[in-house]
């Protein structure tokens, strides 16, 4: 159930979020193939897609409110903050999206509204 809670996107994401999805990304790929979709979601445009479908394509649980990075999110959302959209990579060999960043993001507007459109860049 939608939520009245506005949530306030930035229109891109910022600086900060492509070194934090290498990093994550370069634990499940080599350094080569981390780069590249980093180089990737750089030049990707920004999409949109449901919350409940991001969760359902990359297999994660949704973790609850009392979860510290998702707890600071929420916090984020109720003072009406601006937050990052996520960085998305196609992992066709496992049949699954990789949430390269935004995790806690995306737990954090799935508890006002798991059907809010979640602005994305994916690779």
């Amino acid at each position: 159930m939608p939520s009245s809670v506005k949530i306030q996107w930035l229109d891109q994401p910022e600086d900060h979020d492509y070194p934090a999805a290498q990093s994550f990304l370069s634990l499940i790929y080599d350094d080569q193939k981390s780069r590249q979709f980093v180089t990737a979601l750089k030049a990707a445009s920004v999409t949109q897609f449901k919350a409940k479908d991001i969760f359902r394509a990359s297999g994660l649980a949704l973790l609850g409110k009392d979860n510290f990075h998702v707890a600071k999110d929420l916090e984020k959302l109720r003072a009406g903050l601006q937050i990052s959209p996520l960085l998305l990579v196609r992992d066709s060999s496992r049949g699954r999206l990789v949430i390269a960043d935004g995790y806690h993001r995306l737990c954090a507007v799935y508890c006002f509204d798991e059907d809010a459109l979640i602005p994305c860049k994916i690779a």
